[in-house]
């Protein structure tokens, strides 16, 4: 029985289809989260290299499944954000933390949407939120189909370019979470910088920091 957790796994167990099936869930149903996405898709670029998988089918598979994915997450948070966020009471489901969420997409949206899409969990929360804070469909639909094409077509030509650069000769899983570890603090890092360099961004989370800190 394959390990849900494995790539190598769930690559052997039900090939293509299953891969593109994971990837699906990850990028559009929360319960999604915790899917291997990355190194899913590093394993199948691999597999490809290696003559087990066929690359183009592959690719088209990957990519649109992540599309197709974030479409359903931003549906499902434009139809139930509101019904989420009604509440004027609550420290998680209140009001103002969806307007605040309206202003950062009218900001950051589509810049938001691809590179969420480089960060494990993230990429399945972001689509929804951008969907509550009402962003348009067009606008997310035309990021969405940027941030799907590099993250599932470049993550999984980086797998196959692997495996033609050093073919059987490493230990896959070891070398794969290196990649995607490497991959993951260096989007993350550099998304964080970005956000930075904004001023109301930076006055914000010190006035955050100072109010917490002051209590």
């Amino acid at each position: 029985m394959a390990n849900i957790l494995n790539p190598n796994d769930l690559i052997q167990a039900g090939g293509i289809l299953l891969v593109g099936s994971i990837i699906f869930a990850e990028s559009g149903l929360l319960i999604g989260f915790f899917l291997p996405g990355d190194t899913l898709l590093l394993s199948a670029g691999f597999f490809a290299g290696t003559g087990r998988l066929h690359l183009l089918t592959l690719l088209i598979v990957t990519i649109a499944a992540a599309i197709l994915g974030d479409n359903l997450g931003y549906t499902i948070g434009k139809r139930t954000g509101h019904r989420i966020f009604k509440k004027d009471t609550g420290k998680l489901f209140h009001k103002d933390h969806l307007q605040r969420a309206e202003k950062f997409y009218e900001k950051h949206g589509g810049k938001t949407i691809i590179l969420a899409r480089f960060i494990p969990v993230v990429r399945t929360f972001a689509p929804m939120a951008a969907g509550m804070a009402k962003m348009p469909h067009k606008r997310f639909f035309a990021y969405n189909i940027v941030g799907g094409t590099l993250w599932g077509g470049g993550v999984t030509m980086l797998g196959y370019g692997l495996a033609k650069l050093v073919g059987e000769y490493i230990n896959l899983e070891k070398y794969l979470l290196i990649a995607v570890a490497v991959a993951i603090i260096a989007t993350f890092g550099g998304t964080v910088g970005h956000l930075l360099k904004d001023k109301q961004t930076r006055q914000e989370l010190f006035a955050k920091f100072i109010g917490r800190n002051s209590q």
